[in-house]
């Protein structure tokens, strides 16, 4: 580890390819500002990772609508906002082709990520999934882009069936296999919620480490619950943004709609919310 006060870049690499190696699993939480993240690091979190639909509200887009540059731009923020490592949601690399793929993915690992996520999406209701040798080959492009960087930022390989109406378990498997063979180092399967589905989507890609998407309280899982599946590591994806859109949607209908205030039942207290800041400032600026 770097003997400075804050980790570089390299610091950060490095630890989040060993929390991939260790034996256990870890939860990888997902801010969409400066403040979540800094409060995230607070709580003693591991690593961090970006979420797009999170990002995107903030910015009053849907999900999917920020351009890459807007994308580099809010990466280079939350690397800079966080001693942790930080795992980029990519999207689909900005870029139907493999060489567009490797072109972004340079410019990603340039922000200073530790981890970088590749969909195989399309963006194309009638044509949802690219076609298995496309998806291959543009997984192979990120991992050529990460190995001529040096090649300790990681690639996460993500099987998109279950989001975009194709829940079909066997190709999930089939396409998760592959992206391994392609260089992936971490394998996802977002919307595979059953005991089942999770055990066999881990034995399917042993020993490469799984990360399980956990966004609500469907699956009924913990933690522990997690790790006995063998999953490595959680990210809970907009999860956490749409927690805090929630309340403030009800707070804000019920004043706009009844002139009610009692939305602000559950709200943070400010006192609390200005001490932690107040004690983050104060540790940043010794450190």
């Amino acid at each position: 580890m770097s003997t400075s006060a804050h980790p570089t870049i390299a610091d950060k690499r490095r630890l989040f390819r060993q929390l991939h190696e260790e034996p256990g699993c870890f939860v990888i939480p997902n801010p969409w500002d400066i403040g979540s993240t800094r409060f995230l690091q607070g709580l003693g979190f591991k690593a961090l990772a970006t979420t797009s639909s999170g990002f995107g509200w903030s910015q009053g887009q849907p999900d999917g609508a920020a351009s890459r540059d807007e994308v580099l731009a809010h990466l280079r923020e939350i690397v800079a906002a966080t001693d942790l490592p930080v795992n980029a949601d990519f999207e689909s690399g900005f870029g139907r082709e493999p060489a567009d793929v490797a072109e972004s993915v340079r410019l990603a690992i340039e922000t200073g990520i530790a981890g970088v996520s590749i969909e195989d999406s399309t963006g194309n209701v009638a044509q949802p999934l690219f076609e298995l040798d496309t998806a291959v080959a543009r997984m192979a492009a990120a991992r050529r882009a990460i190995d001529a960087a040096g090649g300790d930022t990681l690639l996460i390989g993500r099987a998109e069936c279950f989001l975009v109406g194709v829940p079909d378990l066997a190709e999930t498997i089939r396409r998760l296999q592959a992206y391994a063979e392609a260089g992936a180092d971490c394998l996802y399967a977002p919307g595979i919620r059953t005991r089942e589905q999770i055990a066999a989507v881990v034995a399917a890609v042993a020993p490469k480490p799984v990360n399980l998407l956990i966004g609500s309280t469907a699956t009924g899982l913990t933690l522990a619950d997690a790790a006995a599946l063998g999953v490595r590591r959680i990210s809970v994806g907009g999860a956490l943004a749409r927690t805090a859109w929630g309340a403030f949607n009800q707070a804000a209908r019920l004043m706009a709609e009844q002139g009610r205030f009692d939305g602000f039942t559950q709200a943070a207290s400010g006192d609390e919310l200005n001490t932690f800041f107040r004690n983050d400032l104060t540790h940043r600026a010794r450190t």
